[in-house]
């Protein structure tokens, strides 16, 4: 008479949007397109080898960090609890076999691993046939996520689906047993406008700045032409930002703060960030047409710029938070270049030192938090750790030298065109002194967190100095 086991069900579980909120495969390629984007130009020759030859070809150029992939944590946390529980776990994904066996090396909880090999793609169907020529018809449980898994759920005992669409639940229960279901769909919309980063796009009011220190906010024309230049920037911008994180994953996730960004948590996909990221850059140049052909020509200087920045330049020392200021004082260009309004020597060289003096209290404040998690270097930047002190000393000698500038300024003839007390403006000059003490000596107390723009917005004592500083400005016109 024959026995029946009572050996558990093995649990085969899939890799993309299953066990991870992102796609292995698109992981890789964003690898490539930061660190050996030549090789991506051969991405169409694989192709035509096959999608398996893709994966395999692109995982073979890549090396991921699997400590800080974004899994499905309440997911990921139920299969430690299955697998101490001793129920057999089996990775089962359209991934290369030798990318899955790294993330199962890594969480230490699979028996086995069935991957996609040279010429065979282990998705839908393939998938769905290996795994019951392994355990038998009816005898594994498959947890997916998305329709193709439907061709392994024919052979599966039971279902459980991790973040899946609701259309989907009710197929599956048509053909065999839902065990559990994991919610918690992303949303794609909010996920999408959280990484446009809106409340960066603050930074782009600096469009204005011509317009107030020459006295022609006031005209509709000018003011109207601003706000064009304003909406065109913020396109780029936000093209800017996807692009800035997605070559950013790596260093992102084990930030304490910058994990959370959509793309780095895995709330955003990473081809639709790819997709979505040039239609924001076309839109702004679109609306850019409407404006001098000048305004253009700065607008794709900023995003080269930019570009250069993410890609490489942003890890060579002093040159980085030089094009930091040139990045914020490229605004104040684009503002002269949109409306006509004549460009201001004083103007353009004191936005340099105090933006210069920002940029360095970022990456100071970037050196502060890495000194105190116990890190010799900043997080994909060229400085030590032990830098911050004399980063300090730079970016408060900068903050001064702004103050300089503009101190030099009133006493210059060129005040005299736009001011009838000019005197008044010697107001300014303490209050600009007062405020750069003051973010400095927050910043050596670890209170601005990397971003001393954003912290500006959000600090009232700023408000009423730029508010004072406005008003000695007004009296003394």
């Amino acid at each position: 008479m024959a026995v029946l086991s009572s050996a558990p069900i093995p649990l085969c579980v899939d890799l993309d949007g299953t066990l991870l909120k992102t796609d292995s495969l698109w992981e890789s390629i964003v690898f490539l397109l930061k660190h050996r984007p030549l090789s991506l130009l051969l991405v169409p020759f694989w192709v035509l080898r096959g999608k398996s030859s893709l994966k395999r070809e692109v995982t073979a150029r890549a090396t991921l960090d699997y400590a800080h992939l974004p899994y499905h944590q309440e997911f990921l946390a139920f299969l430690r609890a299955e697998h101490a529980a001793g129920r057999p776990l089996v990775l089962a994904t359209a991934a290369d076999q030798h990318l899955a066996e790294g993330v199962a090396s890594h969480l230490g909880i699979f028996q086995q691993v069935f991957g996609s090999r040279q010429g065979i793609n282990l998705a839908g169907r393939k998938k769905g046939e290996a795994l019951a020529r392994a355990f038998g018809e009816r005898g594994f449980d498959y947890a997916g996520n998305e329709k193709r898994d439907i061709e392994v759920w024919i052979h599966a005992r039971q279902a459980i689906l991790v973040h899946a669409p609701k259309s989907l639940f009710s197929l599956v229960r048509q053909m065999t047993a839902v065990e559990r279901v994991f919610d918690g769909k992303r949303n794609a919309a909010a996920s999408l406008l959280r990484a446009m980063r809106p409340h960066q796009w603050l930074k782009n009011l600096l469009i204005f700045v011509p317009l107030f220190t020459a006295h022609r906010i006031t005209s509709e024309p000018v003011f109207v032409e601003g706000v064009v230049a304003f909406a065109s920037f913020c396109f780029v911008t936000s093209s800017v930002y996807l692009l800035n994180d997605l070559l950013d994953l790596a260093h992102d996730r084990p930030h304490p703060r910058k994990r959370f960004r959509p793309l780095a948590a895995g709330d955003l996909s990473l081809p639709f960030a790819l997709t979505v990221m040039p239609l924001l850059f076309l839109c702004g140049i679109a609306l850019a047409q409407l404006l001098p052909p000048a305004f253009s020509l700065v607008l794709l200087l900023y995003f080269g710029t930019t570009v250069a920045y993410s890609f490489y330049l942003k890890q060579v020392i002093i040159i980085d938070v030089l094009l930091l200021a040139f990045l914020y004082t490229v605004r104040i260009i684009a503002g002269h270049a949109a409306t006509g309004v004549v460009y201001s020597f004083w103007l353009l060289l004191l936005s340099m030192f105090l933006f210069a003096s920002l940029a360095l209290m970022k990456r100071y404040s970037e050196l502060i938090l890495a000194k105190r998690n116990g890190k010799a270097l900043a997080p994909g930047r060229g400085y030590l750790a032990d830098d911050a002190e004399q980063v300090g000393r730079l970016g408060t000698a900068s903050g001064y030298l702004s103050v300089l500038v503009f101190a030099l300024y009133v006493n210059s003839q060129d005040v005299t065109r736009l001011y009838q007390y000019p005197q008044l403006l010697w107001l300014v000059c303490p209050l600009l002194l007062y405020w750069i003490s003051r973010i400095w000596l927050l910043a050596d107390r670890g209170e601005v967190h990397e971003d001393p723009i954003v912290f500006t917005m959000k600090d009232a004592v700023s408000y009423i100095v730029g508010l004072l500083i406005a008003g000695a400005m007004l009296m003394a016109s």
